[in-house]
């Protein structure tokens, strides 16, 4: 029996040992070596030299550091917010029975599928002052177009739209939570006389909180990720590094200033900050999740 059962494990470590070779190489390996790179001064083009937590020390009286984190934190707490609200409100109305309703979750799905390069070329055109399309509607609507990609004022404003634009995954996952709702509740909340209003705040929401919960964590974890669009469509952090984020800070330190021991450092420090805001929205939900089954 031994042998059978040793038999069978070798066959199923045999089976997972593509998956585990490649974990080990591309996953496990990188994270224990930046965590010893953030301890150490490592050029990249030279050997890491140990430097104990001088990195972490560094970062504190770091003053591009500090802009690029209050930056992310701004622009995480108007994007999460809004485009969350977007993606359920959009959800809502997409779960609705109105025929030709498959064409409309398509057309709103389809701008989460544009890679993010082909994105941010697109809105860095559609919001260009001189030639842009958008303030030329504005402009025939009375209403004077800002300068959105010069204006330190604006740059901000113009990415937290682009994100509710691009809320096509969060508004799928919201449209099945809400197929799954009970509809005796809602048949219930109708012969109690509850309007939309009611309805929607006191079944609903509740009875889809585990998706909003869900979406909350990945949306705390994409926000303060943000890079593509912003270094994109303001490579030079736009004016008064209104926009220079945290990951392109990250990036910069690591593949053009070559501070590889740097940049693990902050690497590290993102990942405690996701881990603390992602604890704290867990524990929070425990008064304001409902789960079905509890």
């Amino acid at each position: 029996m031994k042998s059978i059962s040793r038999k069978e494990a070798m066959a199923g470590y045999s089976f997972a040992s593509p998956w585990l070779v490649g974990f080990l190489l591309f996953m496990a390996y990188p994270l224990a070596a930046s965590i010893y790179f953030s301890l150490c001064d490592y050029s990249v083009l030279k050997a890491p030299v140990w430097v104990g937590l001088d990195n972490y020390a560094m970062l504190l009286h770091d003053e591009l550091f500090w802009t690029a984190l209050k930056n992310t934190m701004i622009y995480a707490v108007f994007a999460l917010p809004a485009g969350m609200a977007t993606a359920i409100i959009l959800a809502m109305l997409l779960n609705s029975k109105v025929k030709g309703m498959a064409a409309y979750r398509t057309f709103f799905f389809i701008p989460s599928l544009v890679p993010q390069v082909s994105l941010a070329i697109l809105w860095r055109w559609v919001l260009d002052g001189e030639h842009g399309v958008l303030n030329p509607l504005l402009n025939k609507l009375h209403i004077p177009g800002p300068n959105w990609l010069g204006d330190p004022h604006w740059v901000m404003p113009s990415l937290v739209i682009m994100a509710m634009w691009g809320v096509g995954n969060a508004m799928l996952i919201y449209l099945a939570g809400l197929q799954d709702v009970p509809v005796q509740l809602i048949e219930a909340a109708d012969l109690d006389g509850a309007t939309s209003w009611q309805k929607t705040k006191n079944v609903t929401l509740p009875m889809i909180s585990p998706v909003i919960l869900f979406n909350l964590v990945m949306g705390i974890i994409g926000s303060l990720q943000v890079f593509t669009v912003p270094y994109i469509m303001f490579p030079n952090g736009a004016p008064a590094h209104s926009t220079y984020f945290y990951t392109e800070y990250l990036f910069d330190n690591a593949f053009r200033y070559h501070k590889m021991g740097y940049a693990s450092a902050m690497g590290w420090l993102m990942f405690v900050m996701i881990l603390i805001l992602t604890m704290f929205s867990l524990k929070m939900s425990e008064k304001h999740v409902h789960y079905q089954g509890s």
